[in-house]
């Protein structure tokens, strides 16, 4: 089922369309939906179609691409031994091809990139030498492993450098794009039951797939993940191992993380993992950043120092609060509306609306004014008058106004407590005073169905609904 990804549709047609030869890198997590544009976007124009194997060794690997280059038609007696030997005979393919554009689809390059392998060589010779000069070719390559496809193909220092002529990232799909394509399925759910999904899924379209007809969301939540046969129950176990050759570390960072609501600094991974603080940890951070699991961000009024990373792949967060070590096979069903889960939803949709800043600036109007994100938090000092708060987010305005943020889910109307507006005047209080910023401050409740006035609502001061993060992004 192919929906949304309209833009991204587009570039690849036009760059079959184009005069010239055509080097195209695409590029995003696993169960993005690659492939499926790909194949969406060519069809059945293919002149060559190869895919990696995972954990393949250098032999394993030449020997699929040549099973592949056979089923293309080619006809050879000699097995290629090394990557160049290879890519020869991809070049007498397309020299025998009679089509008129010649498409060929490499996809999960970096699985074929095997330790001294050479494939990257014999790839730039085929390109620079011989296939940049013709005008007839294009060339999509594609691999989920994002931060090996930004090292060494994107932002290649060699012979790759500046030769890609078209890349493309793709991103999650958002509440809108994830509401396409079940309304496409034609399964009937709210928005608050595919919110609630997001939540758990995130905007991974191949866990979207999954969803059936007549499933409510507890149903459908332990059909897919917590039944032993559920088509993601084992997800996990080749999620990082897919994405990364020595996956450990980055699973001790990720986890070390999911303790941390608000995040971490590097020295406080650091210390949780017992990896070194040094360039390695740096690099890890970028990778897992880069594929989409964690944020990097700054704390208010810090351009530099004090960076926090944050998990907020949602699928990642969910397993390790319900999903792992779990022997319940409907224990969506059994505690859907526990404590727990309640406590999740809360800080779930917190996350979901840090997804959907887009959405979020478009409902407030703001959409064309420049902003810095941030968050803010301090500690008591009730000898101070400073009573200790936290903000995961701040919208700071280039027009001096700076929205501060509370995201609350709720299955009807917000109705603001006593509480909570001395809560909120609390925060106000402790961020004026601390920050001494003489930008002016409004309170904006991002909530599932708006806010209940009553006699306490009057310190919000704008309100964006569950219904406005539908919205495509600005």
């Amino acid at each position: 089922m192919f929906v949304a990804r309209e833009t991204e549709l587009q570039l690849l047609q036009t760059s079959y369309q184009s005069r010239e030869s055509q080097f195209i890198a695409v590029y995003g997590r696993r169960r993005i939906g690659k492939t499926v544009l790909i194949r969406e976007a060519f069809k059945d124009r293919f002149t060559f179609q190869h895919a990696g194997l995972a954990q393949g060794k250098l032999r394993e690997q030449l020997f699929a691409f040549s099973s592949s280059l056979e089923e293309a038609g080619l006809v050879f007696t000699d097995a290629p031994k090394t990557w160049l030997e290879a890519f020869n005979l991809l070049k007498r393919l397309i020299q025998e091809s009679t089509n008129k554009r010649k498409v060929l689809f490499i996809d999960e390059l970096s699985w074929m990139d095997t330790p001294r392998s050479g494939l990257l060589t014999a790839l730039e010779w085929f390109w620079n030498s011989w296939a940049s000069a013709r005008t007839d070719i294009v060339l999509v390559v594609c691999a989920s492993a994002t931060s090996w496809m930004l090292n060494k193909v994107i932002h290649n220092k060699g012979g790759l450098y500046n030769r890609l002529t078209r890349q493309i990232e793709l991103k999650p799909f958002t509440l809108g794009e994830c509401e396409q394509l079940v309304r496409a399925k034609g399964i009937e759910m709210s928005r608050h039951q595919i919110t609630e999904c997001y939540m758990a899924m995130g905007g991974v379209p191949y866990y979207w797939n999954f969803l059936q007809k007549g499933w409510g969301v507890p149903q459908a939540l332990d059909a897919i993940f917590f039944s032993q046969n559920g088509p993601l129950a084992h997800e996990f176990d080749y999620l990082f191992s897919s994405l990364f050759r020595h996956p450990k570390d980055y699973l001790a960072i990720v986890r070390a993380l999911g303790s941390k609501k608000a995040g971490m600094t590097r020295e406080e991974i650091s210390h949780a993992t017992k990896l070194e603080n040094s360039g390695n940890l740096t690099q890890k951070l970028s990778e897992l950043e880069a594929s989409g699991f964690i944020r990097k961000y700054h704390a208010f009024g810090k351009k530099t120092k004090g960076s926090l990373f944050q998990l907020v792949d949602n699928y990642t967060l969910f397993y390790f609060k319900f999903l792992e070590n779990n022997t319940d096979e409907q224990r969506w069903s059994h505690s859907s509306n526990s404590a727990a889960v309640n406590a999740w939803r809360g800080i779930a949709f917190e996350r979901v609306c840090l997804e959907h800043i887009s959405q979020i600036k478009r409902a407030l109007g703001i959409s064309g004014v420049h902003t810095e994100l941030s968050s803010w938090q301090c500690a008591p000092q009730l000898d101070e008058g400073i009573h200790g708060s936290q903000i995961d987010l701040l919208i700071a305005r280039k027009d001096n106004v700076i929205n501060l943020c509370e995201m609350k889910f709720a299955s009807g109307e917000y109705i603001l407590s006593r509480t909570d507006e001395q809560a909120i005047r609390n925060k106000m209080a402790d961020f004026l005073r601390l920050t001494h910023s003489k930008d002016a401050l409004h309170t904006t409740l991002v909530t599932t169905y708006g806010l209940k006035t009553n006699a306490h609502s009057g310190v919000i001061q704008s309100v964006v609904t569950m219904n406005d993060l539908f919205t495509p992004s600005a």
